[in-house]
């Protein structure tokens, strides 16, 4: 394939030039033309320049989904400033680290959460803030129409800091370039098999990978972004129909979200043709399918890899698929060496284009250079190949506990857990054990309306996994902490074992 991995912000101003008052997007109904985008963009980056931030440096942003988010990043990235999204759910410590580490000039915040930022951060010791919306200035400044005439940023310059979503431990910095953020959405277009007039429903944050990788597309591709303002298990197939979009996204829990919803009978009275993500359930896969008509589409990647490395377009249920054409995928097991024929290594990325790896995390030496060795991206995540040479993803190597002399994984026994009747959601974490390296606990949350008996629920895994997997302790929760895409964050969960379910007192009566 012929492939263009140049940048893409210049690709607005042409498109505002050559078709006006083409659709970019439509949030919430309301629609952004390309010519409308260009102009908020660059009034934005001369503010930018007004402000005295300077090319190469840095800016954080809080904000939701909106029209006036979009715009800032689009302006950002004409300014060759380096976009910083932040969660708009953090708080706390979390918060301060992310409005901290990265140095940030400019701090762009939602009117509502500027009490926030201002509470984590004394003034003196942040950036400062310019707000949107109730009288706040951005509104303003996007509106001036003001020109910005200066040089496109390279293809190799910074476009964003963005963080890891932090699920077992500290957020690392991403260095995301002009180049990979173009790579990942030409990624989609593969992944998702675009075709000219379709609709893209976008309900993730523009602060996480999968949102963010969905700007260029409109400029790529004859295609529409569908945007709305957070994802809805019980609004989304109407919200679905109503933009008549052909293509949804899943990361997470959201497909078994859906599924969770009470059966209707226009279930299949849509015009999805492909659901394309990341970490759908073996179990999950044909009922979704089935249920509600459209080809799943898995695929497999990383921030630091241009978001996504494989993709699975034959429909083979539980794989991860065939590399992209840029990158080259091997397996290698704890010695250093190259896994044996059906032996599950970790996943190690190659790449034959510059740039298509990411150059590292911002301010973190140590990490950077466990992550990148030898030209390679080491992910830290486990995998086999089937007989066909297709990736099959086990979850992260080092989301695992050592019990009874066994490596056991979260993933495993999370899915296996996960099939129980009234179980919606589950984690699975180590915890310290009073004889041997570590016991398993068990996090679950009911469906609405169901209530979950530890011991039934014990008593039941026990016929499903094996003795060393079967977790000691099981806490039933009304709800987990997650990051923007819906992953449960497990450093957060509690790792006392006196405010749960005991297998070991079970046994003792």
């Amino acid at each position: 394939m012929v492939l263009n991995s140049d940048g893409f912000v210049g690709l607005l101003r042409t498109r505002a030039t050559d078709d006006p008052d083409g659709v970019y997007a439509r949030f919430n109904g309301e629609s952004v033309t390309f010519s409308a985008l260009d102009r908020q963009a660059s009034s934005f980056a001369r503010e930018l320049r007004a402000r005295g931030v300077r090319r190469g440096e840095r800016v954080a942003v809080m904000m939701r989904n909106g029209i006036e988010a979009i715009a800032v990043i689009f302006g950002l990235a004409k300014a060759g400033v380096a976009w910083i999204p932040v969660n708009v759910q953090q708080r706390g410590q979390g918060l301060a680290y992310l409005l901290s580490h990265p140095e940030p000039r400019l701090i762009v915040v939602d009117h509502d959460l500027a009490a926030v930022v201002k509470e984590t951060l004394p003034e003196a010791d942040r950036a400062p803030l310019l707000i949107h919306g109730s009288a706040g200035e951005l509104s303003g400044i996007l509106s001036t129409g003001h020109g910005f005439g200066e040089v496109t940023p390279s293809a190799d310059e910074v476009f964003a800091i963005m963080y890891t979503s932090g699920t077992t431990g500290r957020p690392k910095g991403v260095i995301v370039s002009h180049r990979m953020i173009r790579l990942a959405t030409e990624a989609v277009c593969l992944v998702a098999a675009v075709k000219p007039g379709d609709v893209f429903f976008v309900w993730e944050p523009l602060y996480h990978i999968g949102g963010a990788q969905l700007l260029p597309l409109p400029l790529l591709r004859d295609v529409v972004l569908a945007m709305v303002d957070r994802f809805s298990a019980s609004r989304f197939w109407d919200q679905v129909r109503q933009e008549k979009a052909t293509h949804i996204h899943y990361l997470g829990g959201i497909l078994q979200m859906l599924l969770k919803q009470p059966p209707k009978e226009d279930d299949k009275e849509h015009r999805v043709r492909i659901a394309w993500g990341g970490g759908c359930p073996l179990e999950v896969w044909r009922q979704f399918r089935d249920r509600f008509g459209v080809e799943i589409r898995e695929c497999y990647g990383m921030t630091e890899a241009s978001s996504i490395t494989t993709f699975n377009d034959e429909g083979l249920v539980g794989a991860v698929g065939r590399p992209l054409p840029w990158f080259t995928v091997e397996l290698m097991n704890s010695t250093g060496r190259p896994a044996a024929a059906g032996e599950r290594g970790e996943i190690v990325v190659r790449t034959d284009l510059p740039g298509a790896l990411f150059s590292g995390y911002l301010n973190d030496p140590e990490s950077t250079a466990r992550a990148l060795r030898d030209g390679a991206l080491f992910t830290g995540d486990s995998g086999s190949f089937d007989a066909s040479g297709n990736l099959i993803f086990h979850g992260r190597i080092t989301d695992s506990v050592r019990c009874r002399g066994e490596n056991v994984s979260a993933w495993e026994v999370e899915h296996v857990a996960a099939e129980y009747e009234a179980v919606e959601d589950c984690a699975m974490i180590g915890v310290e054990a009073d004889v041997g390296e570590q016991d398993i606990k068990l996090f679950v949350k009911p469906k609405a309306g169901w209530k979950i008996d530890p011991v039934a629920l014990s008593l039941w895994l026990r016929d499903r996994l094996a003795s060393y997997q079967n977790p000691r302790y099981i806490a039933v929760v009304d709800e987990f902490e997650r990051t923007a895409s819906q992953r449960i964050m497990k450093h957060k969960l509690s790792k006392r074992r006196d405010d749960c379910f005991d297998r070991a007192a079970l046994v003792e009566r």
